[in-house]
């Protein structure tokens, strides 16, 4: 029985020890945790903000290839050039093979999963095999017999410009969002084609010409080119505020998608932009289409109006 009081101190020693070494565990984990976290949300915004305030293709390609590693670990950018892509940039390989992607053009006939992303608009995700990636892509990235590679359109003026491709740790939501991003800024001289379905259609001719007629200018071609050029930055206006929104508010896009309410979980935000979409752009042009409504509906609300609630205002008039 004597030694029944030492035992029991040393017991309860132990056993204080052990609870303060698991609290400060459990602190280090949080504030690493939350290190991490903000270190995240730091190279996130980072890119976002330099893809914003790009200085031209070179660098808006640049910015986009180096985030799109970050987020996955390897990752190489296409461009589109007719029923091909080309090597734009590439990350994570030797740099022999990186001189080599430079030079390649790919038919998209050869590489199922880049033409499937091309049609679809959409991320996808395949194996790596030369039927789905090319034999090319094979041997460059250096990819394992039925390895996993993601693909990520760039959709910019309604046409995919670019194409990321990752492999590895890929971060997919955070990619999808940087891809974007990336096709709201794109630079509109490159993708200008076609921008205008709204504007008033073409003038039928009043009597029949002797000589076979010419086809009828589109709305777009009709408009001077300074309003053109309006038209575009209006575009780009929207596509960079929705994507913010899809960027700054994940949680609530999710959460008024489910609801059915997307305005009013956004109402503070796509307020605050459809008032400087109206004060910059359709208060000073009158041909003006209200691309910000376009845009809420075709991204956040997945082409589904009902999505954005019965309390959303509707477009501008």
């Amino acid at each position: 029985m004597a030694s029944s009081g030492p035992t029991a101190s040393l017991h309860q020693y132990l056993e204080n020890q052990l609870a303060q070494l698991s609290t400060a565990i459990e602190r280090r984990f949080e504030e690493a945790r939350l290190a991490a976290r903000g270190e995240f949300a730091g190279q996130l915004n980072q890119a976002v903000r330099r893809m914003r305030l790009n200085d031209g293709m070179e660098e808006l390609t640049a910015t986009l290839l180096d985030a799109a590693a970050a987020f996955s670990g390897n990752a190489a950018l296409f461009r589109m050039d007719g029923e091909s892509v080309r090597g734009e940039g590439i990350r994570g390989v030797p740099e022999e093979a990186v001189e080599a992607f430079r030079r390649l053009a790919l038919p998209l006939s050869s590489a199922a999963a880049l033409a499937h992303s091309v049609e679809s608009r959409d991320p996808v995700v395949a194996l790596t095999t030369p039927a789905q990636v090319s034999a090319e892509m094979m041997h460059l990235a250096g990819h394992p017999p039925e390895g996993r590679v993601s693909i990520f359109p760039v959709v910019a003026a309604d046409r995919v410009a670019a194409l990321v491709y990752a492999w590895g740790d890929v971060q997919a939501s955070t990619l999808e969002l940087l891809t974007q991003v990336a096709g709201a800024v794109w630079p509109a001289e490159k993708t200008a084609a076609g921008p205008l379905v709204t504007i008033a259609p073409a003038i039928a001719p009043t009597s029949a010409p002797a000589a076979e007629p010419a086809p009828p200018a589109s709305g777009w071609d009709r408009l001077p080119p300074d309003e053109q050029r309006v038209h575009l930055r209006a575009q780009r206006f929207a596509r960079v505020k929705v994507a913010e929104m899809r960027l700054s508010e994940g949680g609530a896009v999710n959460s008024g998608r489910v609801r059915r309410n997307l305005y009013e979980a956004l109402g503070r935000r796509i307020d605050a932009a459809r008032e400087t979409f109206r004060e910059s752009f359709f208060a000073t042009c009158p041909s003006m289409v209200d691309y910000l409504h376009l845009e809420l509906v075709r991204t956040l609300a997945h082409d589904d109006p009902e999505l954005l609630g019965k309390d959303y205002p509707g477009p501008l008039a």
